[in-house]
């Protein structure tokens, strides 16, 4: 069955870095475009990044854009996002959906001080 499991949160100061993963298992991984979302409490889950099939078609959030950066590695099925200058506004639980319905239990990111 389709598996997604995201790693990599944990507390940060703002203005630090983290790399997020997300390992895919139970489908063709290279055969799909993936996704990144967050929510944040109280809030909408929102998407923050895409990425084609080859890696090499991306597309982030306003509020994101020249700050991360989502890559994959189809070999190994797993799906990255590396997330820099961090702000206070990017805590919230990472998600890397496949399609809408195949969510893992997503990754916590904390920024503070």
């Amino acid at each position: 069955q389709v598996q997604l499991v995201e790693s990599g949160g944990g507390q940060v100061q703002p203005g630090g870095s983290l790399r997020l993963s997300c390992a895919a298992s139970g489908f063709t991984f290279s055969n799909y475009a993936m996704t990144w979302y967050r929510q944040a409490q109280g809030l909408e889950r929102e998407l923050v990044a895409f990425i084609g099939t080859g890696g090499a078609a991306t597309n982030y959030a306003d509020s994101v854009k020249d700050r991360f950066t989502v890559s994959r590695d189809n070999a190994k099925n797993i799906l990255y996002l590396q997330m820099n200058s961090l702000k206070p506004e990017d805590t919230a639980v990472y998600y890397c959906p496949r399609g809408f319905n195949y969510w893992g239990k997503g990754t916590l990111v904390t920024v503070s001080l």
